[in-house]
């Protein structure tokens, strides 16, 4: 029986419905599954280590990473991502680029995902992680259709509260742009926002 933590009063009828393929399954998760308890706390958003190129080898016995990513989810349909642009590659602090991905249902139902667009700032007046999650779309696709899904990242996605200023920072920074189904999007593409 899979883990439906609290289904409430319909939660078999909607467990039955999954398990017949009546519906596809459509979400996602909130956080990384880690494959052990060891792992506690696993936070995708996490910034670069002192040892950036075994960051993945933190144990021995083991993969250091999560077993499902942040924003991992299942579908009785498959997802294809392809074709991501950004608008424009220099814009302004006060700028907004707008970065889209052609989305196709390769299967042959009807089924939801949820589109996920991470940003990492290289550099600024402090570290930043390197991927964080800043806006993501549910799309609803007949079998075999494709569909373009755009994002608008404007300041409030690249603003960052400082720690070291007490206040809001908006950088200038190269940004790198991540479109895909969980937090391991593997399509990128880069803008540079100047003064």
């Amino acid at each position: 029986m899979p883990d439906i933590w609290y289904p409430g009063s319909q939660g078999g009828a909607a467990v039955a419905d999954l398990l017949f393929g009546v519906v596809s399954p459509g979400g996602k998760l909130p956080f990384s599954w880690p494959r052990t308890v060891g792992q506690i706390p696993m936070s995708y958003a996490h910034t670069r280590s002192h040892e950036p190129d075994n960051q993945a080898r933190r144990y021995w016995d083991e993969a250091s990473t999560p077993l499902f990513p942040f924003g991992h989810g299942l579908s009785y349909a498959r997802f294809t991502y392809t074709g991501l642009a950004v608008d424009a590659p220099v814009v302004p602090r006060d700028g907004v680029v707008t970065v889209s991905v052609e989305l196709t249902n390769a299967s042959d139902r009807e089924a939801a995902e949820v589109v996920q667009l991470y940003l990492h700032q290289r550099h600024g007046s402090a570290a930043r992680p390197l991927r964080e999650l800043k806006a993501f779309q549910r799309v609803v696709l007949p079998g075999g259709a494709s569909r373009r899904v755009e994002f608008t990242v404007g300041p409030d996605q690249r603003r960052y509260w400082s720690t070291a200023t007490r206040d809001w920072a908006l950088d200038e920074s190269v940004f790198d742009v991540h479109v895909g189904g969980d937090s391991t999007a593997e399509l990128t593409a880069t803008f540079t926002v100047t003064a």
